[in-house]
């Protein structure tokens, strides 16, 4: 009886620090990789997944080096251990036998050079091919990972692809070289979901066809389960759980594990629980009412001597909706939908193009047309109507205290005296569950979780009656995500706040919301309560966001059939739902408050 192969790749005692005095950010990882196995190596942010990554490939970040550990490396008839290779042997590995797909292409890739040439450059370093044909098999290649015209490709800078382009450039420079090994750290992290989806199945395909393995590092439980053979979860850099994905994700013995599975929602299981708890709000109480809503940018000049001929740019079309009290509305859609912008507009950080209304109702009673508000009016609008934005680390200022930042609204409407400010910040605070002794603190102090949380402290220290959160959990890791969602729902109860809630995670909206708008190239084409929206979804692009989210369920697989169907552009939709240009069909009341964009 023949013994099992060995595996591709064995990991015994990784240990990564970044000095002697200070604790291993990787402590003891041990691991294996079989060829043509998926392994995915789960764990937030600080676990030590992307080290562990790095220092596999030789490129740790400064001050940080590997203390202990082996990782046998078994491919091309060679048995080597990446960890104590001479730098000039790793290098030689890299690339050739092992390739690697970073997070963000925009920052992997150079600007300055064709993305044709990065990917060739591999192939110059690693065989003895002619130019020629390294041009040809770059060619190939590009067209294996789905460029639609590989030559133009070729010739392009990484700032003139699209997000899902550039990963898939990305994607090539790693395959270029048929590597046994790819190393993809959170490849998917920075794209929409339905090129997420498509991204995935190129990864599945590619492996399929070349027998491949794949390390997938990532935080996301979803694509675990669409992706993965075995999977390794980290926490604080240590193993806390190994195993086959139904073992591991369907029956977790770890608590941590079995805390990261239920922190994950899952659009199906929240819709069915969606609401039939509280009757929404009479109409007749909205908070906000938006009508008419048209944003229109001027062509983009493209140099100095360009007059700004071409066509003008069409952000938001025709938006209009509802908002009863005390409800939330929850905005979906990907990069470019219109989304933000139609947020912008209603905070008047945006000008929309004449014959709009946005209308809102205060806790007074008084009806306030938006757009036309100025001067004190619009200073105590803003006052009612705050937002929370999507990157704590971005929202917060760095040269301010939290104490400032929690009393600066105050200060700017006028409110309290310095001593009331103080304490109105410490009893903020302790609203968003955190104390009011790190006050004096400065925010980089604090995690992405905790940022998130004082920039909701601030949105709420002007008593507003209605939050427009631009997608304010995306930067966040799952379980914190969870706590997050919690602190709204608590302060949604407690202060009768309303949510205009901008997301394109629809587990998260799901999770959130009573009615949801879906938009897609600047228009609402759906739109009805969220059991409604989720359990029956008629729309082909609504359609194509369901099946293209990745959720922790081992059952369900990526439905690209679907997703083919609905992420085109809005000609490509099928009867009868499709148009072209300005010629959209009108939304259509399918069942009670449910309405979709088709024509009748």
């Amino acid at each position: 009886m023949s013994s099992a192969p060995p595996p591709l790749l064995a990991v015994t005692d990784l240990t990564v620090s970044f000095g002697p005095a200070l604790p291993p950010v990787v402590d003891g990882l041990s691991f294996s990789i079989d060829a043509g196995q998926t392994l995915a190596i789960v764990g937030e942010s600080g676990s030590g997944k992307t080290l562990t990554g790095r220092a596999l490939m030789g490129i740790l970040p400064r001050g940080a080096q590997v203390v202990r550990g082996r990782a046998q490396f078994r491919a091309g008839g060679e048995d080597s251990d990446l960890l104590s290779l001479p730098a000039a042997a790793l290098r030689r590995l890299c690339g050739k036998r092992i390739g690697m797909i970073f997070q963000e292409p925009m920052s992997a890739l150079s600007p300055l050079h064709t993305v044709g040439a990065q990917v060739a450059e591999v192939l110059e370093l690693h065989s003895a091919l002619p130019a020629a044909e390294i041009r040809a098999r770059c060619l190939a290649t590009f067209a294996e990972v789905g460029f639609p015209d590989p030559g133009r490709a070729f010739a392009a800078y990484p700032f003139e692809l699209s997000g899902g382009l550039r990963q898939r450039a990305m994607i090539a420079m790693a395959v270029v070289a048929e590597p046994d090994l790819v190393i993809a750290d959170e490849p998917t992290t920075a794209l929409d979901v339905t090129t997420q989806a498509q991204v995935l199945d190129l990864l599945k395909s590619l492996q399929a066809r070349r027998g491949m393995a794949l390390m997938l590092i990532t935080h996301d439980l979803g694509v675990v389960c669409a992706m993965a053979d075995r999977v390794a979860v980290m926490r604080r850099g240590r193993l806390m759980e190994a195993g086959s994905v139904a073992a591991v994700i369907g029956a977790p013995g770890h608590a941590y594990t079995r805390a990261l599975v239920a922190a994950a929602p899952q659009v199906a299981a929240q819709a069915a629980a969606a609401t039939e708890a509280a009757a929404p709000a009479a109409a007749a109480d909205a908070i906000l009412a938006v009508s008419g809503l048209n944003k229109t940018y001027p062509p983009r000049r493209r140099g100095l001597f360009d007059r700004g001929r071409g066509a003008p740019v069409a952000a938001v079309r025709d938006v209009a909706f509802t908002l009863p009290r005390g409800s939330t509305l929850a905005v979906v859609g990907e990069s470019g939908s219109g989304k933000t912008t139609v947020a912008r507009m209603i905070l008047r950080a945006e000008r929309a193009d004449p014959g709009a209304r946005v209308a809102f109702r205060g806790r007074d009673g008084q009806m306030r047309d938006v757009l036309t508000l100025d001067g004190a009016a619009l200073k105590a609008f803003r006052a009612r109507v705050q937002m929370v934005f999507q990157d704590p680390y971005a929202a917060l200022s760095p040269r301010m205290t939290v104490a400032e930042i929690l009393t600066e609204p105050l200060a700017i409407h006028g409110r309290l005296s310095p001593h009331d400010r103080r304490d109105r910040a410490a009893a903020l605070m302790r609203q968003v569950g955190l104390s009011p002794d790190h006050l004096a603190r400065y925010p980089h102090a604090f995690s992405g979780g905790q940022r998130q949380r004082i920039a909701i402290a601030r949105a709420l220290a002007l008593d507003p009656e209605l939050l427009v959160c631009d997608e304010p959990t995306s930067a966040l890791d799952v379980s914190v995500q969870a706590q997050v969602l919690d602190l709204f729902r608590a302060l949604k109860d407690a202060r009768g706040l309303s949510y205009l809630f901008i997301s394109h995670n629809l587990p998260v909206v799901a999770d959130m919301a009573d009615q949801v708008a879906v938009m897609r190239a600047g228009r609402i084409v759906e739109q009805g309560p969220v059991a409604a929206l989720f359990g029956n979804p008629v729309h082909p692009y609504t359609r194509a966001l369901i099946a293209a989210s990745p959720e922790p369920v081992l059952t369900r697989r990526l439905d690209l059939r679907l997703v083919a169907q609905g992420a085109g552009p809005p000609h490509d939709w099928p009867a009868p739902f499709g148009y072209r240009g300005d010629d959209a069909p009108p939304l259509t009341e399918v069942a009670p408050t449910h309405f979709v964009r088709m024509a009748a």
